[in-house]
């Protein structure tokens, strides 16, 4: 019977070598400093957006690899406080940001969340920028949950549409976008992570419960030019919107991000870093980061300089350039190259959380191409009850 002994303690022995083979295997990626999103954290970057109208949910994708820019355009917004419509958007073809931050000045109240919540969006554009196809997978997931807790449907302001196993959320007017504001805590039915999500509320707003709020339409024209595909899981370029905002004469869809408008702000992981990086400007790219600010044109607002907006970053929790970053529980309080083809899917959404398995939320409060044609054109028909007022805002929907 030794020899029974002995093979079962081999086999015991090589399953052992197997599964540490395996676990070097999946610790590898972090042990090297590539910085992956795990789906926790996935889900408590996106649960505040994922409600969002598509056109308004690709722009701030893009935006949010550039957020140095970002800031930049938040302080120009405070000091000319007097232009509007038409005006404002003359004004913005003077600036120098990427087209997709000039349009979100039109919306004013995601650009100061994104300003304000400075650590949330270099992280959201860390993420879009790795996981482009996970994190649209995420936002798919979120709103599956909002949808079967009773929390997403159409109301007059936006159009819910089921297109197979897609939620797609329009505004019903294209030129005119409604935020919706809603704690991600509860819309998606009981919160299933042990750390909740990020979430934010504009001033005026008393949020409670599960229910979608609206306040006053903004009216963007075509500044909003994204859209989202959702076959590809990335972002496209509505191209008739992107001409006439930007007064040019783009043909092609596709997205390209722009290394240029990083503006020096590290990307913070080795794959996302080796295929953006070494296509910085040198010298002048080094300068911008080390502090030197550029020369502006009479005028303009001050630039922040890349060391100021590194040094808000660390503060944040954000990591310094060749930093790792570990994955950590989030506090409530808290040369040009183009994303990857096209691929299949990831995987399914994920299920239902389990009955009881949720954390008490906490709160914080602070005032602060042919697929393009497709989902443009796509139905405006409003359906549901007629939205009821809260905290002097607009109005809400849900159950």
């Amino acid at each position: 019977m030794h020899w029974v002994e002995w093979t079962l303690a081999l086999l015991l022995v090589a399953a052992s070598c197997v599964e540490a083979e395996e676990s070097a295997v999946v610790a590898a990626p972090s042990a090297a400093g590539q910085t992956v999103f795990g789906q926790q954290e996935l889900d408590q970057l996106l649960a505040p957006i994922a409600l969002y109208p598509d056109a308004l949910l690709a722009q701030i994708f893009m935006a949010s690899t550039y957020p140095l820019e970002v800031v930049e355009a938040a302080r120009w917004v405070g000091a000319h406080p007097d232009l509007k419509g038409d005006q404002l958007q003359a004004a913005l073809q003077d600036q120098s940001w990427d087209p997709s931050v000039k349009g979100l000045v039109m919306v004013p109240q995601v650009l100061t969340m994104m300003d304000e919540k400075l650590d949330w969006t270099e992280k959201l554009g860390d993420a879009f920028l790795g996981q482009h196809q996970a994190v649209m997978d995420t936002i798919q997931s979120l709103r599956a949950r909002a949808q079967a807790a009773g929390n997403l449907a159409s109301t007059p302001q936006q159009t819910v549409v089921n297109d197979g196993n897609t939620v797609v959320i329009e505004p019903a007017n294209p030129e005119v976008i409604y935020v919706p504001v809603y704690n991600p805590a509860f819309v998606y039915g009981p919160w299933w992570w042990p750390a909740p999500p990020y979430f934010w509320y504009p001033p005026g707003y008393v949020v409670g419960g599960p229910f979608i709020y609206f306040g006053f339409g903004v009216f963007v024209g075509p500044a909003i030019w994204g859209v989202c595909d959702w076959q590809h899981r990335t972002v496209i370029i509505n191209v008739r919107r992107y001409n006439a905002f930007n007064h040019a004469r783009i043909v092609s869809p596709q997205w390209i991000h722009d290394v240029d408008h990083r503006r020096g702000v590290p990307y913070s992981d080795d794959t996302t870093r080796s295929r953006f990086g070494r296509a910085l400007p040198g010298a002048e790219a080094r300068r911008d980061f080390r502090g030197y600010e550029q020369a502006r044109q009479p005028g303009q607002a001050p630039r922040p300089s890349a060391e100021e907006v590194r040094r808000e970053l660390a503060q944040r929790g954000a990591p310094a350039e060749g930093e790792q970053r570990a994955e950590r529980p989030v506090s409530p309080r808290a040369a040009p190259g183009a994303l990857p083809p096209p691929g299949a899917r990831a995987g399914p959404a994920a299920p239902p959380p389990p009955a009881g398995q949720h954390a008490a939320p906490a709160f914080e409060s602070f005032g602060r191409g042919d697929a393009a044609s497709a989902y443009s054109n796509r139905g405006a028909a409003s359906r549901g009850a007629p939205p009821r007022a809260a905290g002097g805002a607009g109005g809400r929907s849900g159950r």
